[in-house]
């Protein structure tokens, strides 16, 4: 699906989506044993009106006399396949582009996902509810979006993850992805919350699902592996390893907010440039000086999982096709971890291609499973969430939740919780492919020596 597509059809297919994630809703994870925490975040949808078929004053949709507490519960007294079909046939909304909210996490001290994108969300408190209660009090805390049913219609969930640390080896806690609908024409005021949340963003489904804004982000994860910010362990694995690529969407919003009362809003003094940046600047003129040198917004990691599991439901389903592997810069790590790979990642893509046809047949037994047991793939865009371990966050957060809570015959329950099992078993392999190419580095080095001091001897 390109930037061109027809949003008719986007927003019609964006209803069948709804429509299909409410009917079906995803079962519940189990915390693992001794770990009763539990996180939500809010995927909160808009349709932006368009010039020529902008909305009048007086268009909006019956609000819906009450919403659910829970996906899991039914409410007789709310129609919800009859509140979105009132929403979707206003000419505004069948015209309109949908919009996804995303922020961008504030600078706090020894939160080490400070500015990475994430959506609003946060631990469950034991005033909430339930998960859902906890998802829609951390958009009104975080952002200011109240998240009533006024204002919005809860859709349902996304599959529920363990988020872990250390490569998949300690569970934290399970996440909770909750899909909210707001009925509005018009943007909603928001109030950001300075401690957590820096800016805010609106995009356009059109480009998360573009192939042209597919990237990588690099990240250096020796201070993770050697679990110290200083040291000759993380300096070691510095040099051997470079940096770590994960699969990234460079965002374009269509609208953001900014909290203008964060201390790093407005910088004090300009930051150092280094000669090459001089040298840079001086052959580019006035006009390379005067470019904006804020770096991209990039979705990556657990949020990128989140999402991907609601974009692999809309057209083209290529969600799963468009994302990597980690890998890393080294060319000699980053083929040794391909070859170690290569029949793992052949047999993931083997069974995500042979789950869509098996979805018919697992579905009338799901009823049975209460609990369902999906990996996750990161904790690096929560927020304000304690970790188990101070500084153990795994790889850039995205660690694989290991199978806790019972197990059923219904291992997927449709296409898009695919993107959960990617990375089950893959870290696994990057541990030993890593030890390898240091083994290899090393027998490299020494045999070079060796060869050398052999060579000295003989004259």
């Amino acid at each position: 699906m390109t930037a061109h597509t027809n949003t008719e059809d986007l927003t019609s297919h964006l209803q069948s989506v709804l429509l299909e994630l409410n009917a079906n809703p995803y079962p519940d994870v189990a915390c693992p044993p001794n770990l009763p925490k539990r996180a939500s975040v809010a995927l909160i949808l808009r349709i932006q009106p368009s010039y020529s078929h902008w909305p009048d004053s007086d268009d909006s949709p019956a609000p819906a006399r009450r919403r659910r507490s829970s996906v899991a519960q039914p409410n007789a007294e709310f129609d919800f396949e009859a509140s979105l079909s009132n929403f979707f046939s206003q000419e505004w909304v069948k015209h309109g582009d949908p919009e996804l909210l995303f922020i961008k996490r504030a600078t706090r001290v020894g939160d080490k996902w400070n500015g990475h994108v994430a959506l609003p969300g946060g631990k469950r408190d034991p005033e909430d509810e339930d998960d859902q209660a906890a998802a829609a009090r951390e958009a009104l805390e975080e952002v200011g979006i109240d998240l009533s049913p006024e204002n919005a219609i809860a859709v349902g969930n996304l599959p529920q993850r363990i988020v872990t640390t250390s490569w998949g080896k300690v569970p934290l806690m399970v996440l909770c992805p909750y899909i909210y609908l707001l009925t509005s024409p018009a943007y909603p005021q928001q109030r950001l919350q300075p401690t957590e949340v820096a800016s805010s963003h609106w995009v356009p489904i059109r480009a998360l699902l573009s192939p042209a804004l597919r990237t990588h982000e690099y990240a250096d994860v020796s201070a993770r592996l050697a679990k110290s910010e200083l040291g000759i362990k993380r300096w070691f694995l510095q040099a051997m390893l470079s940096k770590m690529m994960f699969a990234a969407i460079q965002l374009v919003p269509a609208n953001s907010t900014h909290c203008a009362t964060i201390p790093d809003f407005i910088p004090v003094e300009a930051a150092p440039h280094g000669v090459v940046n001089t040298i840079r600047e001086a052959l580019a003129g006035a006009e390379g000086r005067s470019k904006d040198r804020r770096p991209p917004l990039l979705l990556w990691g657990l949020t990128l999982g989140v999402v991907s599991d609601f974009l692999e439901h809309m057209p083209p389903h290529n969600a799963l096709e468009l994302w990597t592997y980690p890998t890393f810069t080294n060319w000699d790590v980053r083929f040794v971890m391909w070859a170690m790979s290569y029949r793992f990642r052949k047999q993931k893509s083997l069974d995500m291609s042979t789950a869509v046809s098996s979805i018919t047949t697992t579905s009338q037994d799901t009823t049975e499973l209460p609990t369902q047991d999906f990996p996750g793939i990161g904790s690096e865009a929560i927020g304000s969430l304690e970790e188990e371990k101070p500084g153990e966050v795994g790889i850039a957060g995205l660690g694989v939740g290991r199978g806790w809570g019972q197990s059923g015959r219904a291992k997927m329950m449709a296409r898009g919780a695919a993107v959960n099992s990617m990375l089950e078993g893959y870290y696994p392999l990057v541990r030993r492919a890593v030890a390898t190419a240091l083994v290899g580095r090393i027998s490299v080095v020494a045999l070079a020596a060796y060869l050398t001091w052999r060579k000295l001897n003989t004259r």
